[in-house]
């Protein structure tokens, strides 16, 4: 492979601001900032979709969100990708401002924060979780810029115009992976999204194209992102990234044909309901004469015979 001249890494400081042992690093705002406008567009689709939270409800909501994502995100890395370093030195799995989270395993912590608050504020989890997966590219797309600024989860070796030159990646130019799922994981995917959020849909459905949308663009990117160097390919030529969204896939598709049927069903009962009332209506025969009008004819012939 003959390898172009690469593009410059826009070698941008890691941390945004810094006052003595307190440092703001784009990491972290990539995080709040996601929860901010999450938070926002939860607001907004509880207005669209008439789920009558109310804002101590969407508070609680959001905050149960960054305590499942945060700490299944951190507890995933550890299981998924820790490969007994940190048995080690256990303290360093709290240490999540030094890289190291995973988004299946936050995944796997925000559905469990969100079954439990779906409980407390009384939603369907489902639909609860529907709001929730339209605004999650938001928080995937900010996560990726600043893996990009970190200089961390770079791509494989490649010969486009558009390499870069990694720091600590060597002197080859490699695939800008970090946008390439900037891109898909997060505009792509919101984009689709917010289309389909326009309209209520069978509890299920939202959350389903979430998982099935993702898993495909994260194997597909996977092709061009270096595998992670404690673990390195997995199966042949797959990633550990691959393999887990190999489930999400499939869960989506169970989800997207659920809520498809339930949606039909309840069509098909509505459309059941007044067609019974039609035909109740055909059943009685309009020449018979009327009970009442039978009643005010007999008082009228007594009448007269009187």
């Amino acid at each position: 492979m003959t390898l172009l001249a690469a593009i410059p890494y826009p070698d941008i400081d890691p941390v945004l601001v810094s006052i003595g042992p307190f440092a703001v690093r784009w990491y972290g705002l990539a995080y709040v900032l996601g929860f901010i406008l999450a938070g926002l567009l939860l607001r907004r689709l509880n207005e669209r979709w008439k789920v009558g939270l109310t804002t101590d409800q969407q508070i609680d909501i959001v905050l149960a969100a960054i305590v499942g994502l945060v700490v299944g995100a951190r507890l995933g890395y550890v299981l998924f990708y820790g490969v007994g370093t940190y048995w080690s030195d256990p303290l360093s799995i709290f240490a999540i401002w030094d890289a190291g989270m995973s988004f299946h395993g936050g995944l796997i912590g925000i559905l469990l924060a969100g079954y439990f608050v779906s409980r407390r504020v009384g939603v369907p989890f489902l639909r609860l979780a529907d709001m929730g997966a339209v605004g999650a590219p938001i928080g995937l797309f900010l996560g990726r810029l600043a893996n990009f600024i970190n200089g961390e989860l770079w791509g494989r070796t490649a010969d486009v115009p558009w390499a870069m030159v990694f720091p600590g990646a060597g002197s080859l130019p490699r695939h800008p992976s970090q946008l390439y799922e900037a891109l898909l994981e997060g505009i792509v995917l919101f984009v689709v999204m917010l289309v389909l959020a326009r309209r209520r849909r069978g509890d299920g459905f939202q959350l389903g194209m979430l998982l099935a949308l993702y898993g495909v663009f994260r194997i597909f990117v996977e092709f061009f992102r270096e595998p992670d160097v404690q673990l390195g390919f997995i199966v042949d030529r797959f990633t550990m990234g691959q393999l887990l969204s190999l489930p999400m896939i499939v869960a989506g598709v169970w989800l997207i044909v659920r809520a498809a049927r339930a949606r039909d069903a309840a069509e098909s009962e509505a459309v059941e309901t007044p067609e019974a009332g039609a035909g109740d209506a055909i059943e009685s025969d309009p020449d018979e004469p009327d009970e009442s009008e039978s009643v005010a004819d007999n008082d009228r012939r007594s009448s007269r015979a009187d």
